[in-house]
């Protein structure tokens, strides 16, 4: 019997493809899982228990945003980010390596010290050390930390992601270090190595002998073709643990999401279902469509017949192509929470498929519809 709170179920697999269970002291997550993504405590546009009912079982936070805003004082007087938010299933806390990349105006990293940014609100200072990272997801009380890495931008420099590993493999000792031993929580290493094979191998291989609860593959959904990330996919996974969960980073698209579920990743997250919903695109079993085109104007019907949730249903295509037309808030929220919902009823089907044996006739209708 494992004496962690915490563990990774495989129930089936067929060729790369896997069917699994999450198993949290908050609850059990299925997987492929997909986990919306609430930066600063939110989902932005939808009330929790609305999520709920989309059949959502993990959320995302953002370590960058909540140490910022509100702060590690007041998420500790709540207990964490579940009470806070009203939240009491998995939360997965991302270090905030990529915000640092790709928000804030970074100063340097430095190897011994962690990485110097300068806040996007403000521009106040502060150093993020591996260390630090991990105090601030213990004061989210996430269940899933995962630990602190550089995270360079798209760059076929070999030798500037080779650096980039080095710093992350040693970050990555001491985020373990700092997590210590905690039975109701998981610790994910990143692998990181750009679009470099042999990078990314010496990065798991490293991730492997330190050992972590489960793996993510991080420096992806970065500007690469798509065919590009899944051949990175590919020749990566077939090398990472079978009894751990692995984690595709920021991704993605319903077609992205299919083709890295086929070479064996478990769980995903993205803002592209909420990012989306406030401008008008929404993702439907149909393919995508843009609720602000004129042709929606007199189109009585509604947003997606195939949608299991008929309260989504009980709004037209004319209704909302008004609402995002006026400018009204009413389209952001009803769109948001139907595309979320939609990814979760695409996770639930590929779930169903694997199962029942016909996922590749459901890989080849859908791999193409959402490009």
């Amino acid at each position: 019997m494992n004496s962690k709170n915490f563990f990774f179920e495989l129930i089936a697999k067929k060729n790369n493809y896997r069917l699994g269970k999450i198993h949290t002291h908050r609850g059990i997550v299925d997987t492929p899982a997909f986990m919306p993504v609430g930066t600063q405590g939110t989902v932005k546009s939808i009330f929790t228990h609305d999520l709920v009912k989309t059949g959502s079982q993990i959320l995302l936070g953002n370590t960058y945003h909540l140490f910022l805003r509100p702060g590690i004082e007041i998420l500790k007087q709540f207990g964490g980010l579940h009470k806070f938010m009203n939240w009491n299933k998995p939360i997965l806390t991302d270090s905030g390596g990529f915000q640092i990349m790709s928000l804030s105006k970074l100063t340097k990293i430095d190897k011994e010290k962690g990485a110097y940014f300068s806040s996007h609100i403000d521009g106040k200072k502060f150093l993020l050390s591996p260390e630090k990272s991990i105090e601030i997801q213990k004061a989210i009380n996430s269940d899933i930390l995962m630990v602190l890495d550089e995270c360079p931008k798209l760059t076929d420099n070999k030798k500037i992601i080779s650096k980039s590993i080095d710093v992350s493999t040693d970050w990555a000792k001491r985020s373990k270090n700092a997590f210590g031993d905690e039975k109701n929580k998981a610790l994910f290493g990143i692998v990181q190595g750009g679009l470099f094979e042999d990078l990314r191998q010496e990065s798991l291989d490293k991730l492997i002998e330190i050992g972590f609860d489960g793996y993510a593959v991080g420096g992806l959904a970065v500007g690469e073709k798509q065919e590009e990330m899944f051949e990175t996919i590919d020749k990566i996974t077939k090398f990472m643990p079978k009894d751990k969960p692995r984690y595709l980073m920021g991704v993605g698209t319903p077609s992205d999401i299919l083709g890295a579920v086929k070479r064996g990743i478990d769980m995903f997250d993205c803002v592209m279902p909420t990012r989306s919903g406030r401008t008008g695109l929404a993702f439907t079993w149909e393919g995508k469509i843009n609720l602000r085109n004129s042709k929606f104007k007199n189109d009585l019907s509604p947003l997606d017949k195939n949608c299991k949730t008929n309260d989504l249903n009980r709004y037209s295509k004319s209704y909302l192509n008004h609402l995002f037309n006026s400018n009204e808030i009413l389209a952001s929220m009803l769109l948001s929470l139907h595309n979320v919902n939609f990814y979760q009823e695409f996770m639930h089907k590929i779930r169903e498929e694997i199962k029942n044996g016909t996922f590749n006739d459901f890989y080849k209708k859908y791999i193409n519809r959402y490009k």
